[in-house]
């Protein structure tokens, strides 16, 4: 987009600024031999009833424009044969001005202007994030039409034209207009910004119950707002003919209602005895047909909204700049509605720092089991590690991570009797400190978390992890499939995401020389308690040192307790059992750190595998003097 903005793709091959001016050389308006008017561009196999004529703008009304005053005032409607979530993601796309403007590139140059009609050349561009890249997609602007009106999306100032043309550019991307039927509103969001998404479940979560809960939400939706995010919400339907049914409060089930704004407002003296509390939690939503708003607390007729005068309005920030907005409190916003879709602007790398990675990789058949990167999910016991695997490093804990597994859009091959997605889902591993190499078993590793598995284009995993190495293991659900996905980790500190791609260590001269690894040995200290203590009110801020050989691996210190739980994991490639493995636990301390004692294994692959304790004892080996305390370990 600028010197320093991503990389460009073109769909089709086709340069906007060439075709423009090769037109308005020859005289003529742009007629798309790529996306031609005909029933191919609107269907795959089935014809629309009715006739459908393909007009341009200008045949359709008086004085067309791209955008009428500002693109967030108007009011769409999704047409005849229009699709809902559509609506709904060309509403949330006009919340940020950063992110239509990129969607739609130099809008003022593509608008129309009657004053120079010999440069006006019927064509448009429009932009996607599509698969990880930015894809600029080029169109005419003939439209299908039945009896004069559209057909899909319009606006509803007859005259504005940008949502159209958009839906028009997006449908000629995925194979044609059909092919936008199953789409999520944040399926489309994604497309158009490029943003991550996350669906958070309103019931699962409990935020009506528990108020801590609640207001940790109301800080991620403020800092995901204010960063660029866009945010949408809908009420659940029990069945279709409950869809579009008014609430006793006004809101329509099955709707899907866009963020415009969220605040947090300290109240001045007078206002907070007016209402009894000192902050306001306050969510401003819009209807994208500006019709049924909200006729609770805070709304236009409510008795809130009347003891507020115009200039209390102006000065808190509660205004309202669009038919169809209304404000409401954290509290009823909770209890109405039932899902929330939160996408994160992750283009902008804050301050230097990157919160998303992302990688493309993908599944594939080989005869041979070591190549073979299609191994079917969790319950392909035999198989499933033969997936992709990819590692990354949470480096603290606490910290809120979102995986998102997308697979490769296959409406394209629709008519050619393809599925549009396969089932696809992850599994998450916590893994040793010190893996390189890929996962082969899984004996210590723990389980930290699943995606759900289901035949959508993402799915995605939220969850707050302690500090470690995780492996993400992306999966079909069938093995022996192949298919191209992209996985995108954000967090915002930094994870280190790469593939693993060695199954083990290379034999290399240096290898031969010292001898090759012949023994593999993962070990897991699950604890250290009753730690020595010199006197009753010293603090204890035990951490672990797993040593083999010249390698080590520290764990993350526990602050203040002699009983301290780790579940620290270590794995180990041995050239003999004769090299031992000790485990020591040691003291942070401001100056200098205090060792506290220490065990030494020999590890036999013969050594019994559940979990054991064993006193820690002086440096020295298995026979020096025992100390105080002891380790739990497998």
């Amino acid at each position: 987009f600028d010197i320093m903005g991503p990389p460009l793709k073109l769909f089709k091959n086709q340069k906007y600024q060439e075709l423009k001016q090769e037109c308005i050389r020859d005289g003529r308006l742009f007629c798309d031999p790529t996306f031609l008017p005909e029933n191919d561009s609107l269907f795959y196999n089935r014809l629309l009833p009715g006739k459908v004529v393909w007009k341009r703008p200008q045949d359709i009304c008086d004085d067309p424009r791209l955008i009428v005053g500002h693109i967030s005032n108007h009011q769409l409607t999704q047409g005849r044969l229009g699709h809902k979530p559509m609506v709904s993601a060309f509403s949330c796309l006009a919340v940020q001005e950063s992110h239509w403007t990129k969607t739609i590139p130099n809008h003022k140059e593509q608008e129309w202007d009657p004053r120079k009609l010999d440069k006006y050349a019927g064509i448009f561009r429009f932009r996607f994030w599509h698969f990880g890249e930015w894809t600029e997609v080029v169109i005419d602007d003939l439209l299908p039409t039945i009896n004069g009106d559209l057909v899909f999306s319009f606006s509803t100032s007859m005259n504005e034209f940008w949502n159209a043309l958009l839906e028009k550019a997006y449908a000629k991307l995925l194979g044609c207009y059909e092919a936008l039927d199953g789409l999520t509103t944040t399926d489309i969001i994604v497309d158009f910004t490029g943003t991550l998404a996350e669906t958070v479940d309103m019931q699962k979560g409990r935020y009506t119950e528990l108020v801590e809960e609640k207001y940790k939400l109301f800080g991620e939706l403020y800092k995901t707002f204010t960063k660029g995010g866009l945010i949408c919400c809908s009420i659940e339907f029990p069945n279709q003919e409950e869809q579009e049914v008014e609430t006793d409060w006004g809101l329509l089930k099955g709707h899907t209602y866009t963020m415009t704004d969220i605040r947090k407002i300290r109240l001045g003296e007078r206002l907070v005895e007016v209402f009894s509390t000192e902050k306001l939690y306050m969510i401003r939503l819009r209807n994208p047909l500006g019709r049924q708003e909200w006729s609770g607390p805070w709304s236009e007729i409510s008795e809130e909204w009347q003891q507020l005068t115009a200039a209390d309005r102006k000065n808190l920030g509660l205004v309202m700049s669009d038919d169809g907005e209304f404000w409401m409190s954290l509290e009823d916003f909770c209890r109405n509605f039932h899902e929330l879709n939160v996408c994160r602007n992750v283009n902008n790398p804050i301050f230097g720092r990157k919160e998303l990675e992302s990688v493309v990789g993908c599944w594939t058949v080989d005869d041979d089991p070591l190549m073979n990167r299609s191994g079917g999910c969790y319950n392909n016991r035999d198989t499933f590690l033969q997936n992709p695997q990819y590692i990354f490093t949470v480096p603290e804990d606490g910290h809120k991570v979102i995986m998102s597994l997308q697979q490769k859009d296959l409406r394209t091959y629709r008519r050619m009797g393809r599925p549009d997605n396969y089932i696809i889902g992850f599994e998450l591993f916590k893994v040793e400190m010190n893996r390189k190499f890929r996962l082969h078993h899984l004996y210590i590793q723990e389980r930290a978390g699943t995606s759900t598995y289901i035949d959508t284009r993402t799915v995605f995993l939220s969850k707050y992890l302690k500090k470690g190495n995780y492996v993400l293991v992306p999966t079909m659900f069938q093995h022996g499939r192949t298919s191209e996905f992209l996985l995108r980790i954000f967090s915002e500190v930094p994870v280190q995401l790469r593939e693993l791609t060695l199954d083990m260590p290379k034999m290399s001269c240096w290898n031969l020389a010292r001898g090759y690894p012949k023994v593999v040995t993962q070990i897991t200290v699950h604890s250290a308690e009753g730690l020595e203590k010199k006197y009753a009110n010293e603090t204890v801020n035990p951490y672990l040192v797993i040593k083999c050989g010249k390698e080590e691996v520290r764990s993350p210190v526990q602050k203040n307790t002699v009983h301290a739980i780790f579940d620290t994991q270590a794995i180990f490639y041995r050239r003999t059992t004769d090299i031992p493995i000790i485990v020591q636990v040691w003291n942070r301390r401001k100056f200098c750190d205090q060792f506290l004692g220490q065990v030494t294994l020999d590890a036999d692959p013969s050594d019994c595998r559940d979990l054991k304790s064993l006193y820690l004892r002086k440096k020295g080996g298995p026979t020096a003097k025992v100390k105080q305390g002891h380790i739990s370990f497998k």
